[in-house]
């Protein structure tokens, strides 16, 4: 079976930097998973849904470490809007957790389908190349996948305002992931 592979265009960015690009945003967006967590650690921490978001800031620990590593070894440079994702991430991971167990829920359903779709768009892009990255793409998707499925279970869809809640988050991400692989 051959793969048909499209023609570049002119004002297509050569391969090293599409790569580049994946790899910085997808650095930025484990710091911003990180930081949600970690504010949602804050305030929900001590209580029944400390330990499901404990698991899931894990797992997003792991991936940022992954891509900390990618980073380094293939020389991207990180996104210069790190010291904003730090405080911005840090403060919706905190604002949904104030809002409550389920908007905290919601939070996360919200970003980790907008990152189902990105890292989906990611793989098939790569198609063939990149195996390696590929590959830890697709094993993150599946755990993204997971942490959603885990904010279902816990209620999301119950929260407050839950349409405009998710809607605003989703703005929110989408705009990160599309600045974070351009600046």
């Amino acid at each position: 079976m051959t793969v048909s592979r499209r023609r570049a265009l002119p004002g297509d960015l050569p391969r090293r930097e599409r790569i580049a690009r994946m790899i910085r945003v997808d650095h930025a967006g484990e710091y911003g998973a990180k930081r949600i967590y970690e504010g949602q650690l804050a305030v929900l921490g001590r209580g029944p849904k400390g330990p499901v978001i404990e698991h899931m800031a894990e797992q997003e620990r792991e991936h940022l470490d992954t891509f900390d590593r990618m980073v380094a070894e293939r020389g991207v440079r990180p996104t210069l809007l790190h010291p904003l994702w730090h405080v911005g991430a840090f403060a919706m991971g905190a604002a949904t957790a104030l809002l409550g167990d389920r908007a905290a829920m919601a939070c996360t359903v919200a970003v980790e389908e907008v990152i189902d779709d990105h890292y989906a768009r990611q793989a098939e892009a790569l198609g063939g190349d990149e195996p390696e990255l590929k590959a830890v793409i697709e094993r993150f998707r599946a755990e993204e996948l997971e942490h959603r499925d885990i904010g279902l279970e816990h209620e999301a869809e119950q929260a407050p305002g839950y349409r405009l809640l998710s809607g605003a988050v989703k703005a929110a991400t989408r705009t990160a992931i599309w600045l974070s692989e351009r600046v």
